[in-house]
């Protein structure tokens, strides 16, 4: 497995922010590596946004997709780690870290209405543990891997013919409006034009401990990628980005 990415920086978060500090990610050794996984530590209200052009600057937002992080939230919130917004202030995507969490979609004619959002109420994604979180968008279903596992499959009761306009924002941490701010540790946050990396996110994007990270080498040059990711630089310096990945460059 090898991931390169040609992208530049669209939005960035530093450990040299107030309220942001390294710490150890989900693994205190890998294989391969003499230091631990590394991710950043947010404990103070900080709100990162993009116009969502930025991020999909020449293509669509795709219409099937996985949605993938790694993360640990502060135990008992309910917040959304990502959102995406049209240009009326609509939310259209979100990814909720919370007991009973909602996967949040939303379509350009308003499907599925907000009683119809899918709820996956057998799980808490804010435990103040690490958790592995993968989202398989396909047709009328979203599927749920959590920590390598299938959860489960829900309806996701959109059109035939669903659109998400990348005329709007994307906010990183919250929703607009919403007082709650993410608070907690992230090492990874992706979004892949492939509904099928999901199910492989264990083994292609953040594996076990017993193997190596596939993105120590990653490269940034070109802006075909959708990917919000954190990553080691010099094994010392850590920067958060969202750029832009095709699949046809993750083989």
């Amino acid at each position: 497995f090898g991931l390169k990415l040609f992208a530049a920086p669209l939005c960035k978060l530093s450990e040299d922010m107030e309220g942001v500090s390294l710490e150890a990610g989900l693994c205190t050794s890998r294989k391969g590596r003499a230091e631990t996984d590394l991710s950043f530590k947010i404990n103070k209200k900080i709100q990162l946004s993009a116009p969502t052009k930025q991020l999909f600057p020449d293509l669509p937002f795709p219409v099937d997709f996985s949605l993938m992080t790694t993360v640990k939230a502060v135990k008992g919130s309910q917040v959304f780690l990502l959102s995406l917004y049209d240009t009326q202030g609509t939310q259209q995507l979100g990814l909720e870290l919370a007991r009973s969490p909602v996967f949040l979609y939303e379509d350009h004619e308003g499907q599925p209405t907000p009683e119809l959002y899918p709820t996956f109420r057998k799980i808490n994604l804010a435990d103040g543990k690490w958790h592995r979180i993968a989202y398989s968008v396909e047709g009328q279903s979203v599927t749920l891997y959590l920590d390598c596992e299938k959860v489960e499959t829900l309806d996701l009761l959109r059109g035939p013919d669903p659109h998400v306009s990348t005329d709007g924002v994307t906010v990183f941490g919250t929703r607009l409006l919403d007082e709650e701010v993410f608070e907690g540790q992230i090492q990874q946050l992706l979004l892949v034009d492939d509904p099928r990396a999901a199910e492989t996110y264990c083994r292609d994007y953040m594996p076990d401990c017993d193997t190596p990270l596939p993105y120590d080498s990653i490269v940034i040059e070109t802006e075909k990628v959708r990917l919000c990711t954190t990553f080691t630089r010099h094994a010392k310096k850590m920067s958060f980005y969202i750029l832009n990945i095709p699949k046809h460059l993750i083989a």
